[in-house]
C-alpha cells in the first residue's frame, strides 16, 4: 500500500480510479482500528485533495456529495457568547469600595452580593470558603488565568489580580510597577489600618480614651500630611503623572476625613487629588455600590458581632 500510495501522491485520478479507491477503502474500513482510520483519513485528503468519505467508524457513503453554500450566501449570525462574570462578595465600606471602583474602571461585568457584617455574614462557611480571614470583599473569577474558577480576597490582592486581569492601572515597566506597589502598600498598612483606629475610637469605642483617640487621630493626620506631599511632587496622582490602583485603593478612605479630625484646609495639594479623583463617572458608579444598605452601627448585637468576643473566635 505503502508504494502505492507514494506513486500516486500528488496527482488528480480519474474517475473510474477514484471510485475504485472508495470501494477498496470502505472494505478495508471494516478491517482498521480508529487510529488507522484517522491516518487514512488524512492521507486521503492529501492525495485527492478532498475531504474523506468517512468521518467515523463504520459510516456509509453518501449518495452524493452535498451541495456547496454560494460564496455569497450569508452565514446565520452565532449568538454572541457570554461574558465571564465576576462574583463580588462585599459590602459598602472602604475595602469594599476599592474594589467597586476597580471593576467599575475596568468595565469588567460582575455580580454583586452583599455580606452584611453587621449581622455576621462574613462568619458563614460559604463565605469563609472563599475569605478565610473573614473580610470582605472577596471575589470568584468564573474565567480564572488558566480558564478555570479563581477566589480572591484581601482588597489589595483583588486590585492586583484585576490589574493583571485587565493590563490596566499598573505600568508594565518594573520602575513604574514598584513605584504603584509601594504605594498600595502604604495604603495597606498604614492608610487603612490606622484610619480604620482612628474611626474606631472617635467614633464606636464604648468609652471614650483620650490616650486611643489621641494616637490615631495625630497619625492619621500624619499620614494625610505623607499624601499630600506627594501630590505636591508628583503634581497629579499617588504614584506619578498617571492614574492608578494606588489612587483606587487610597481613595474611599479619605471620604469619611471629617470623623478622623482631619482639615481639609491643612492639606491643599491632597484636596485637589480627593476633589479630582471624585470627579470620575467610575468612582461616582463604585462607592454608589450596595451604598443603600449601610446603616449606622446602633444596636449591641451589631457591636457585638464588629467589635465583641464574636469577631475573635476560631473557625
Amino acid at each position: 500500500m505503502a508504494a502505492f500510495l507514494a506513486r500516486h501522491a500528488g496527482r488528480r485520478r480519474p474517475k473510474q480510479a477514484i471510485a475504485n479507491w472508495r470501494h477498496f477503502e470502505v472494505s478495508i474500513q471494516e478491517l482498521l482500528a480508529p487510529d488507522i482510520q484517522a491516518l487514512m483519513a488524512f492521507l486521503w485528503s492529501r492525495i485527492f485533495d478532498k475531504s474523506p468519505c468517512f468521518d467515523a467508524p463504520r459510516m456509509a457513503l453518501p449518495a452524493a456529495s452535498p451541495a456547496r453554500r454560494p460564496h455569497n450566501a450569508r452565514l446565520q449570525p452565532r449568538k454572541p457568547r457570554s461574558p465571564p462574570v465576576i462574583d463580588l462578595y462585599s459590602w459598602p465600606t472602604p475595602n469594599g469600595h476599592k474594589v467597586h471602583i476597580m471593576l467599575e474602571e475596568c468595565a469588567l461585568p460582575y455580580r454583586v452580593h452583599p455580606i452584611n457584617i453587621g449581622k455576621g455574614d462574613q462568619f458563614t462557611p460559604d463565605f469563609l470558603a472563599i475569605s478565610p480571614n473573614n473580610k470582605i470583599p472577596a471575589l470568584v473569577d468564573s474565567e480564572g488565568p488558566d480558564g478555570q474558577p479563581m477566589s480572591v480576597f484581601e482588597s489589595g490582592a483583588i486590585l492586583l489580580y484585576l490589574a493583571e486581569k485587565t493590563g490596566r492601572f499598573m505600568p508594565a515597566d518594573t520602575r513604574g510597577r514598584y513605584e504603584v506597589l509601594q504605594w498600595l502598600m502604604f495604603q495597606m498598612g498604614g492608610v487603612g489600618p490606622m484610619l480604620g483606629q482612628a474611626h474606631h475610637f472617635r467614633i464606636y469605642a464604648p468609652e471614650k480614651i483620650d490616650y486611643g483617640i489621641n494616637r490615631y487621630t495625630n497619625e492619621a493626620r500624619r499620614l494625610y500630611g505623607v499624601m499630600d506631599k506627594r501630590i505636591q511632587h508628583t503634581g497629579a496622582y499617588i504614584a506619578g503623572a498617571d492614574y492608578t490602583l494606588a489612587d483606587i485603593a487610597i481613595f474611599p478612605w479619605l471620604r469619611s476625613w471629617e470623623s478622623q479630625g482631619i482639615d481639609w484646609a491643612d492639606y491643599p495639594a491632597l484636596k485637589a487629588w480627593f476633589d479630582r479623583i471624585g470627579e470620575r463617572p467610575a468612582v461616582q458608579r463604585g462607592v454608589q455600590v450596595l451604598a443603600e444598605l449601610r446603616q449606622p452601627v446602633r444596636t449591641d448585637a451589631e457591636k457585638e458581632v464588629l467589635f465583641g468576643q464574636t469577631q475573635y473566635q476560631r473557625r
